[in-house]
């Protein structure tokens, strides 16, 4: 009965094929359908037929690939499928594996003799797919069961399944380290195989394990350089060229021995993937041949002026791995390299703008930042912002290292702000701030710079420009004793148009203003005779602030402060009621009376206390060096600290300032009388903005057009074919230094440049030294002759050897137990030394 049923599942069961027409006319609902579809699978594939459960595992492995459906639940079924003796199954059921299995699943270790006999069958497709497996989820028990059917593979006479094995032998290798004495010198003996199958597959395993470790693989240096002499495969050719670009910087005599055969290819060769590989080769690693670095360039330079963007990216790539030893080769292409700015492939102009970037230094870097914020005015916004991020990145390197004149460099921040398509303002933002804590002597042109963004209203509507004015505003006030006017500073904090910032950023700007504030009192009272005079005829100097130009200030702010105190955002709110409360403490003292005024001196000087400490950077790995004091437990809830520090939180005595708890009352009822007085908040608002537009017209937009650059031309800027000429050679040409010194930098000892580098991998490093050390043991043994031995013997020599040493240590450990420990160091440093000694000095000769 139950075969009849699975023969009748099988008749109508629905295929492959059936499932994707059925996708196709869904239009709509295909998450039902799918849902449908696994409803389906599961009930099939539990029959014991192994047809109808191939099928729906078929089925499942196509929903699992293109639509993402989880099949780890069908790890079993698939064990079951691959045991069927029809190819067709066992293929479905290799497929399955692949995808369903990983390390952590539980049936695994079932799968162990069925892969085994797979690859021992006389057919070999059956051991193809058995490798395929293994190479996709070789485990560490897998490649150690599993590496002597690996290692009579890699001898098949049989070209498909010797190739497949090895590419298996790689992922053996860094599961099981041990697998490298039994294998590794079959796996070189496959270098000196005809068949190019079969020698393209072992350079490429190779040229794998040239990258993880060059070391390991340098002294089969001379079997490389005979595939590079004969080869006639450009793709082996390829992989060669790798490998030894990596022997070539732990190994400098190599250079001079493969400089020639490397220069023949670029000269004969017509492959472009050929040519280009050479060329990295003698850039990257060969640059002090010199025949071979002019050929090379001469070869960027016909890539360069190729129609393909592909060969033309190609060729500046090349450009610029040669240009930081080389500049002459820059220099030679320079019309090339500019020209490639205006590309229509996206990809040129960014390599040649880095490649250019590349290139600056502290006597070109204003020129080619001038003729790149011109370029990047009419460029579009990707590559705009792309020119103004390469810009920054290049001038804040190191500490502004090629950064000689702040001044100028600060006033080429503010134009960036000013650029129609900027969306820099996070890494504007943070060097404005980090140059005013770093570089003292830039401070007085960092609040110019600061007071000309905050005062130019079109930069409110722009979102991307917010942290810029968040930055100015915070310079304006922490550096406001170098402010020529700061009532000017003021009204430009608390203009009309601030509305348009988010709470956050208005909160640092009426925080500048309270700072502005109490550098404006401290600077009157300490004038030993307060000079009165008019708002029109106020003096830059700000130490000499008259009494009318004091209450004019303190009137600006309350202005504009009051109806920041009714907002709903809560820091906005108390920062404005602070400086309101400060005035209100300050005001009668300095409104009746011009020598009654100790109260507010005294208030004053507490804040100007608070404001005096400057900031400094501060290293990101700053925290970590903190040491945590002793019997401090910081995971420990403090719930009663009066219990715990009773002691030190008596109220302080405030002999120095008495708050008037009145005059915060007094002031609230003014500021609600004069809110009651003046119902229509539109209204004032308005004549405001019309007050601040007639101030400041030069910075306001015309009625015409809402775009800020709307009067700008492509007339006012260069060309893209124009940039090469003004880019002349004369810019890469060392410049006398200038008279006026380098400001002093404040530089950190470590954690700068902390945030760019990513952390790095323990555990992989561990892993691919171990299999170094595995290679160059193996390699060891290879130089010393003993590759004679036959192949069916490696296994036994190996145990014979184990065996072999283990005696003659209980030997000397009779002897004298604390030698036998010496001399296995001794033994191990020697071995190191003989692997790292082995740089087969004929061949170099």
């Amino acid at each position: 009965m139950s075969s009849s049923n699975s023969l009748m599942d099988n008749l109508f069961q629905r295929s492959l094929e059936d499932l994707i027409k059925g996708f196709r006319l869904q239009l709509l609902g295909e998450s039902a359908y799918i849902s449908r579809a696994l409803e389906e699978i599961r009930r099939e594939i539990k029959v014991t037929d192994l047809s109808t459960k191939s099928t729906a595992l078929h089925k499942l492995t196509y929903l699992a690939a293109l639509h993402g459906v989880d099949m780890s639940w069908a790890a079993f079924h698939a064990v079951e499928v691959v045991s069927s003796p029809r190819f067709q199954h066992k293929r479905i059921g290799y497929q399955a594996i692949t995808q369903s299995f990983n390390d952590q699943t539980s049936v695994m270790l079932l799968i162990t003799n069925q892969v085994r006999k797979d690859l021992n069958s006389v057919n070999e497709f059956e051991a193809s797919l058995a490798l395929e497996c293994l190479s996709r989820i070789g485990t560490h028990d897998l490649a150690r069961d599993l590496t002597p059917e690996v290692f009579t593979l890699l001898g098949s006479s049989k070209t498909f399944v010797r190739k497949k094995a090895i590419g298996v032998v790689l992922r053996v290798f860094e599961k099981y380290h041990d697998a490298v004495k039994v294998c590794f010198k079959r796996l070189v003996e496959n270098l000196e195989s005809s068949d190019p199958q079969i020698l393209s597959a072992v350079v490429g395993v190779f040229c794998e394990l040239a990258t993880k470790d060059p070391s390991s693989c340098l002294p089969l240096a001379p079997e490389f350089y005979k595939i590079l002499v004969d080869s006639r495969n450009n793709w082996v050719l390829i992989k060669v060229l790798k490998i030894f670009a990596k022997l070539a910087s732990i190994e400098p005599r190599l250079g001079k021995k493969v400089a020639e055969p490397i220069c023949e290819h670029m000269r004969r060769s017509v492959a472009k993937s050929l040519v280009f590989e050479c060329v990295r080769t003698v850039v990257s690693s060969l640059s002090d041949q010199e025949a071979a670095l002019k050929l090379a360039v001469a070869k960027i330079r016909e890539f360069l002026v190729e129609d393909d963007p592909n060969l033309k990216y190609l060729g500046l790539h090349a450009l610029s791995i040669v240009a930081p030893k080389h500049l002459w080769a820059v220099l030679e292409n320079k019309e090339v390299v500019v020209k490639a700015l205006s590309d229509e492939d996206p990809n040129v102009k960014l390599e040649a703008l880095h490649l250019l970037m590349a290139m600056v230094n502290e006597d070109n870097v204003s020129d080619i930042s001038r003729i790149l914020m011109n370029y990047a005015l009419k460029s579009d916004p990707f590559f705009c912002n792309e020119i103004i991020y390469s810009v920054l990145s290049a001038c804040s390197r190191n500490a502004y290292e090629i950064v000689v004149d702040f001044d100028w460099y600060l006033s080429l921040l503010g134009e960036m702000a000013r650029i129609p398509h900027c969306q820099r303002g996070e890494e504007i933002e943070h060097q404005l701030v980090d140059i005013g804590m770093r570089v003292r002597d830039a401070r007085p042109q960092l609040v110019r710079v600061s007071w000309a963004l905050l005062s130019d209203p079109a930069l409110l509507g722009n979102l991307f420009l917010h942290p810029i004015l968040s930055a100015a505003a915070w310079v304006s006030g922490e550096y406001a004793e170098f402010s020529k006017n700061p009532y000017e500073t003021v009204e430009a904090l608390l203009q009309p148009r601030t509305d348009l910032l988010p709470p956050s950023i208005k909160a640092i700007y009426i925080q500048s203003v309270f700072k502005v504030l109490v550098f404006c009192l401290g600077s009157y009272f300490s004038a030993e005779e307060p000079i009165s005079s008019s708002l029109a005829q106020e003096s830059s100097s700000v130490n000499a602030f008259a009494y009318e130009s004091i209450l004019n200030l303190v009137n600006v702010i309350e202005l504009g402060l009051g109806p920041l105190s009714g907002t709903h955002d809560v820091e906005v709110q108390e920062r404005a009621k602070n400086v309101l409360g400060f005035i209100g403490m300050i005001r009668e003292e300095i409104s009746e009376k011009v020598n009654n005024e100790a109260e507010a001196c005294r208030v004053t000087a507490f804040m100007e206390d608070v404001f005096s400490d400057d900031l400094g950077p501060v290293s990101a790995t700053a925290q970590e060096k903190v040491c945590v004091p002793d019997g401090l437990e910081l995971k420990e809830t403090l719930m009663d600290l009066e219990e715990i520090c009773g002691e030190f939180l008596k109220p302080v005595e405030s002999d120095k300032i008495s708050f008037s708890v009145s005059k915060l009352r007094i002031r609230d009822e003014q500021e609600a009388s004069s809110s009651s007085s003046h119902p229509h908040e539109g209204g004032a608002g308005a004549a405001s903005l019309l007050e601040h537009r007639k101030r400041h017209g030069m910075y306001y937009l015309t009625s015409q057009k809402d775009d800020p650059d709307s009067n700008v031309t492509l007339n006012d800027y260069p060309l893209a074919n124009e940039l090469a000429n003004e880019i002349s050679v004369d810019l890469f040409k060392p410049k006398r230094k200038p008279s006026k010194p380098r400001p002093v930098v404040v530089k950190l000892d470590d954690g700068d440049e902390s945030r760019s580098k990513g952390k790095t991998n323990p555990e992989a490093g561990n892993e691919d030294e171990s299999l170094s050390r595995a290679i160059q043991t193996a390699l060891v043994v290879k130089n010393k002759g003993k590759e004679k031995a036959q192949e069916g013997e490696e296994s036994s020599r190996i145990v014979n050897h184990t065996s072999l040493e283990m005696k003659k240590k209980k030997k000397k450990k009779k002897k004298n137990g604390e030698r036998s420990s010496k001399d296995k160091s001794r033994r191990e440093s020697e071995v190191a030394a003989t692997t790292e000694q082995v740089i087969i000095p004929d061949f170099l000769l």
